[in-house]
């Protein structure tokens, strides 16, 4: 038996049992519990050149992410990436403006300039995580990537109910898709040296969140590639 202990939501090394049950169903403790093809997806967040060109640890980030890709795809997991792009101007309402003002700081729209449209280069995954045939991309307009997105769906009809999350940011969209998947009865695992953002305090507030609602398993990509690997 594999045994761990949590801290708020993070994995440690000191001994406790692993796995508890309750209504006949098994009620998984860490990674370990969920490191299997058929109960676990991986998500990639947003890796897309425009978003990456803006961090300066970008290259580390993307060395990191690929390096649990191709962990999972030796292993035989799902894995499914996700883009963004924002709507043009005609379909922008209230709250997409009024976001973009407050992101672009401006005071007019006029004065918004475009950005992460479809089909620019902006808006690709970063060439070296190229999806294969037997991976999908879903692209979106909202923050969780369970929003609008086929992303719950899909793991449904596969009978997946956990998922590891990689990507960027943590502060803008990977917090909100951790608290809206946990909605719809997933079980999020957090890569934390596997996901990036550019405002460390607000990255921090999302890690004490998990912390205190312990809603999700937080990891590292140390401990999650040789449970993928089984």
């Amino acid at each position: 038996m594999q045994w761990i202990r949590r801290t708020g939501a993070v994995e440690s090394s000191e001994e406790l049992p692993a796995m508890r049950f309750g209504n006949g169903l098994d009620i998984p403790e860490g990674h370990a519990d969920l490191c299997a093809p058929e109960k676990l997806a991986l998500v990639v967040y947003d890796m897309q050149v425009g978003v990456l060109s803006q961090l300066p640890d970008g290259p580390e980030i993307i060395e990191r992410v690929l390096r649990v890709v191709e962990a999972a795809r030796a292993g035989g997991y799902p894995i499914i990436f996700l883009r963004h792009f924002f709507l043009p101007h005609r379909l922008s309402g209230r709250f997409a403006l009024r976001m973009a003002l407050n992101w672009q700081r401006v005071d007019s729209v006029d004065d918004l300039k475009p950005i992460l449209q479809r089909d620019t280069p902006a808006f690709e995954l970063v060439p070296e995580l190229r999806p294969r045939p037997d991976e999908v991309v879903f692209d979106k307009t909202t923050m969780s990537a369970f929003e609008g997105t086929p992303l719950a769906a899909t793991l449904r009809d596969l009978g997946i109910h956990a998922y590891a999350i990689v990507g960027v940011a943590l502060e803008i969209g990977i917090a909100p898709t951790v608290t809206h998947s946990t909605d719809l009865g997933f079980v999020p695992i957090v890569v934390r040296d596997a996901v990036g953002g550019r405002d460390k305090p607000a990255m921090d507030r999302a890690y004490e969140d998990f912390a205190f609602q312990g809603h999700a398993i937080v990891t590292d990509s140390a401990t999650l590639i040789p449970a993928l690997a089984g």
